[in-house]
């Protein structure tokens, strides 16, 4: 096991652990996104009947979402008032805002763990505003139905979508890796649309992260290596360090 590519965006930081792992096991890890999200259209957004204009607050879960409804309201030329008030999940995602509005402490709320949960106080506070909530193609009910239950007026909408990013035809003439780490069935898709032959004949392992990415990966007949999380192994990392380790004690 000699490279490992990775199906996320390079880590930022220098001291991340897929780069202890290099140096622990002598491995060379590549990072090379599966998925992208894009903006839905203009034209798929008027069809789901929903005006910018008529909301007095919006929810935001992503900065996916801050940058589609801003775009958005730019090309369906609606203009966000400055009353309009902003309540975000996490601390990051509502300084995110500033890239496209003034940030005032009053009209925007974010929460600490990341879950919708964390809003619901200082939604409730703010009961007589209508709400919007944009989301991901890909979601449940839970964020509906938590509102629903709090009697908050709202709103879904879908405003952008994951999809494939496939490899160039470069891409794939110099691929060389022994294993692909995958973190999202939309990333298996990718695997099979790019890397079916390889992973067939055997030349590519792969490791999965999450209970609906090893389904993915077992519905094309691909054989897994690799899983995680597991009560021994909850992280990616820890999964990945037990089987280099092994590799290692079976030399």
């Amino acid at each position: 096991m000699k490279k490992i590519l990775v199906s996320q965006p390079k880590p930022t930081s220098d001291k991340s652990p897929y780069f202890d792992i290099e140096r622990d096991f002598d491995v060379e890890f590549v990072f090379r996104p599966f998925i992208k999200v894009v903006g839905v259209s203009s034209k798929d957004f008027r069809q789901q009947h929903v005006s910018l204009g008529e909301y007095t607050a919006v929810v935001f879960t992503s900065k996916y979402a801050i940058d589609n409804f801003f775009a958005l309201a730019k090309e369906l030329r609606v203009t966000i008032p400055e009353t309009m008030k902003y309540f975000c999940t996490t601390e990051t995602i509502a300084l995110y805002i500033q890239k496209y509005a003034h940030y005032r402490k009053r009209k925007v709320f974010f929460g600490v763990s990341g879950k919708i949960d964390d809003l619901i106080p200082s939604m409730l506070k703010h009961k007589t505003e209508k709400y919007l909530v944009p989301l991901s193609s890909v979601h449940n009910d839970d964020v509906k139905n938590l509102l629903d239950k709090n009697g908050i007026d709202h709103k879904e909408c879908v405003m952008y979508e994951t999809v494939n990013d496939d490899f160039t035809k470069e891409e794939l003439e110099s691929f060389n890796c022994d294993m692909v780490v995958l973190f999202s069935p939309t990333g298996v898709k990718t695997l099979h649309d790019n890397l079916d032959e390889e992973v067939k004949k055997g030349s590519v392992k792969i490791a999965t992260f999450g209970p609906a990415t090893a389904k993915a990966v077992e519905e094309y007949g691909y054989p897994l290596e690799v899983s995680a999380p597991t009560p021994k192994h909850p992280s990616m990392i820890t999964a990945l360090r037990a089987y280099l380790r092994d590799l290692e004690d079976e030399e």
